[in-house]
Parts: C-alpha cells; structure tokens; sequence
C-alpha cells in the first residue's frame, strides 16, 4: 500500500470524524508507517477507480465510433491510425494498484469492525478484473494482488476469469446480505451510502453484464441460462430508477471536481479547458440520429456547432434544431474546427455543475441486458418480463439520465423506425445491440468499444486516418511495464497483435 494512496482522497468523505480544509497539511514520519482503516480506504479507492475510467472510457468512445477528434489538434496517431506499441494506452498499472486497494479492504475489515465494507469491495473488485479482461485478454487473476508473496503472478485464462467473477460477485453478495452498513460509516460509501439494496443490485448486474457478453460463443448457453436464472432467483433486480455512480462530495477546488467535467469542461473556476476543443461526435453517431428521428436524445448527448453559450449554462449557443448539430467523419484530420462541430453535451456538461456523480454503470445498460436475455434464450429465463419490456425500459433509462423526459421516450419506440421501435425492428438482436451502444455515449466508452466488438452493430465507418486495411483495434498491447516486471509470462500468452487477436468473447 503506498502512502499516497491513503491520502491521495482524504477530503472525500466523513468517516466518523469531519474533515478540514487543511487535511493535507500533516506531519508525517517517514519511518513510521499509518495504517489506514479499511473505510478510508474503501472511499479513496471507489474514487481512484471512477477517475482510473477516464482514460479507457475516452478510448473507447473513439474506436467505439461514437466520438472523434476535431482538426483543433494534430491528429492523434495512436487512436486514428492504431499506430501504438506497448508504451501506449497502459490501464493496467493503475487497476491492479486500485484492486490492490480493495483487497486491503477485504483483508482487514472484519478486524477493523467494519465486515459491511466487503461486499462493497469485492464488487469494485470484479469492475476491474472485467475491465482488464476486455482490454487485455488472459490476466493474473488467482495468483495476483498477493505482494511479496507472489511477484511474478501467472495469467489466467480469460474465460476462467470471467467466471470466477460470477463466483466474486456471488460472495460479495453473501456479504452484503450478511453485513447491514454502520450508520456512522455510511460515509465512507460513496457510491450508494451504505444501501446494500443497491449493492446488491449493481452486483446483479455487472453479473448479466459479464454473462451477455458471452451470449455468441458457442456452447455457452446453458452456463449463461443458469446464472442468469440465479440472479432472477436471487430476487433483489438489477438497477433501475437510478444508477452506478461515485460521487464522493465533489467540491469547487482543484483535483476534487468531477473528472469528466475537469477534462473536457471546465476548471473549479469554471474556465473552460482546452481539451473541451478536443472530443468531438461523429458524423456517423448525429447522423444516426437525426434519420432515426432521435433529436431528444441528440441535443442532450451534444451541444450544438458553437458548444455551450457561456451564459446560458446548459444550453447551445446556436438554436438547437437539427441542422446546427454537426458531426466529424471518423478520423478526418482535416476541414473539421472545434466552432463548426458538435462538443459533449448538457447530459455531462454544463458550466458550473461540477458536482454530478461519475457514472460507472446506467440503468439502461443493465435494462437492455435483460432485454437481450430474453429474447436470445425466452422462457429459459426466469425473469418474468419481455425482451420488449426490458427493451422500452431501457429506451426510457436512457432518456433518464441524459436529462430527457420519459413521453418523449414513449413517442419514439412508437415511431416505426428500425432499431428504435422494438416491435418494428425485423431484426431485434440488431436493435437491442443498437440501442445498448447507443446508451453508452458520453459515459462509458470503454462499454461501448466492447458491445461494438460482440456484436459488430451499428456499422461504424472505418478510420479515415486507417486504410491499409479494413482491420480495427481489437485489443490492446500488455504493457511493456508488466513485461518487465513479469516478462515470462507476458511471453507466455504469446504474440500479440491488437488489429488480429480477439478477447475471447469477440467470436466473429
């Protein structure tokens, strides 16, 4: 545990005892180390784990084919032209130093007093095992967060270690059905404030999403059918009404506003970053869009061409009709200023709301999960609804939490159109994968990279910076810090190719 770990959040949370404005003002002997307690440090670690999504998200949202860069900056090589080594894109490092965190928590809270906070902890923890998985393939798993005890962990298959996630979620569950929240404590929970009800209901659906992803590999079936129907069995849900999201108090100061809004918004002064010229919408995702009639959804995803009137928070500088909303072709690296195209919008950004949560997982993925269920596998779920209830209530999730209203969400799954109309749709898979990746945009990239990877739906365009080949980003390179730390093993797993080697879920 390293010690800027253990202050790195302090301001975050009330942990039985108030905090100061001065709390990084200590006097620390350097030979003497703290021991944190494991509440302290379940806070800092949620909040490393929501600011860790920044980078993956943002990744994701480009070979997703929901964002692009504008021609405000050279274009960037690495996301357009997949020209990167194993020096670039590292989320390892810092994900294994955060389930690191998690683990402490898990091993000191029943001597701490504090047995509520390992459930909590074990369900972070299978957030990052997933994440690492769909970036990386074959990862340590059972021989890793060990120290000492084991510095050259070996790598696990990956399909093993997506079912021994089911198993980690499965015990966290026990946990948090056994372990009511301390009151006092409830702080230390920034995510749900010790509501083990929401816990539960996050673990259930980090559970179908991990078992979906599998849905097209052959033979599995029976193994996604049963646990599914566990969950059903289990009877809490899944997230509905609300969502997955870590907000820990932030505040007008530096370092401790909501990252999204810190990177491709505004400061705690409210002035604006630069990097808001930075992402932009494709082309492909506004014209999607407007030709599906989904105008609502399009002016709470973007602002218009012009960004945010700096004195109209909330609300686009041109009039927001649908001609002022613009897109940039996929990887154009030229003929495309940040003025004249279209910046993230009210549903994330708005100039002096610095304080929304960091949103790790919706309602509507978790909805349209279920939707997915069933109409693949039908009455061998025991879920009582129907592939088109969980589709519309899905629709409606995501028009929740842009900010957009629910008849506006009911007009359009009456509207006829493909993908949009679950009745309408001749091919539902196709729609429900749409309407998922959809759902995604602005808040979980690296979500959206990966459905897109299932299911090959929507047909995003290729890379205008890429045309070697019709090849994309598949994977990423392990890091070239593990492989220097632990280097027969990453030679183990064989030569990698990101543009050819697949994640195992990825079957076609």
């Amino acid at each position: 545990m390293k010690l800027n770990k253990l202050y790195i959040a302090a301001f975050l949370v009330l942990v039985g005892t108030g905090c100061k404005k001065d709390f990084l003002n200590v006097n620390t002997n350097p030979n003497s180390l703290p021991t944190a307690t494991p509440a302290f440090v379940l806070a800092n670690a949620m909040n490393t784990s929501a600011t860790n999504m920044l980078a993956p998200n943002e990744t994701g949202m480009f070979w997703g084919g929901q964002w692009t860069q504008s021609n405000g900056y050279i274009i960037s090589t690495t996301l357009f032209s997949y020209s990167f080594t194993n020096g670039d894109f590292n989320y390892w490092d810092n994900t294994y130093d955060n389930l690191y965190d998690y683990q402490y928590v898990i091993n000191t809270a029943d001597a701490a007093g504090q047995p509520y906070l390992k459930g909590p902890a074990k369900v972070m923890q299978a957030l990052g095992y997933q994440k690492l998985v769909d970036l990386y393939g074959n990862i340590p798993f059972s021989e890793a967060l060990k120290g000492v005890g084991k510095l050259a962990p070996k790598f696990d298959d990956q399909k093993t270690v997506y079912e021994g996630l089911i198993t980690l979620l499965d015990g966290a569950i026990v946990d948090l059905k056994a372990n009511a929240f301390a009151s006092a404590y409830a702080g230390s929970d920034i995510m749900f404030k010790g509501n083990t009800t929401n816990w539960i209901k996050f673990a259930n659906s980090l559970k179908l999403r991990i078992l979906m992803r599998q849905a097209k590999i052959s033979g599995r079936d029976s193994y996604i059918t049963a646990e599914v129907n566990k969950i059903a069995a289990e009877g809490t849900g899944v997230l509905s009404g609300a969502d997955a999201g870590v907000n820990p108090g932030y505040v007008a100061s530096a370092g401790q506003i909501n990252p999204f809004y810190d990177s491709y918004g505004y400061s705690e002064t409210n002035a604006r970053r630069a990097n808001n010229n930075w992402p932009r919408g494709t082309e492909f995702l506004i014209n999607t869009l407007k030709s599906t009639g989904d105008t609502v959804r399009l002016k709470r995803i973007f602002y218009a061409a012009g960004n945010e009137n700096s004195a109209n928070p909330g609300v686009s500088t041109k009039d927001e009709v649908a001609a002022n909303y613009a897109g940039v072709p996929f990887g154009a690296s030229a003929g495309y200023l940040p003025a004249a195209t279209c910046a993230p919008g009210p549903s994330v950004l708005v100039r002096g709301t610095f304080n929304k949560s960091y949103i790790l997982m919706t309602a509507a993925e978790a909805q349209l999960h279920l939707a997915e269920a069933k109409q693949r596998y039908g009455s061998a779920i025991n879920f009582t609804g129907t592939a088109q209830s969980y589709f519309e209530a899905g629709v409606k999730e995501s028009y929740r939490i842009l900010g957009a209203s629910a008849s506006d969400a009911t007009r359009l799954l009456a509207s006829g159109v493909q993908d949009v109309d679950f009745a309408a749709s001749t091919n539902k898979l196709q729609a429900i994968a749409y309407q998922k990746w959809l759902s995604f945009a602005n808040f979980n990239g690296l979500e959206a990279w990966s459905e897109y990877r299932k299911s090959n739906y929507p047909a995003t365009p290729q890379s205008r910076n890429y045309v070697t080949d019709a090849r994309r980003p598949l994977r990423l390179y392990y890091p070239g810090t593990e492989d220097g730390s632990n280097g027969a093993n990453v030679k183990a797993q064989g030569t990698i190719d990101p543009l050819s080697t697949k994640i195992f879920w990825d079957v076609d």
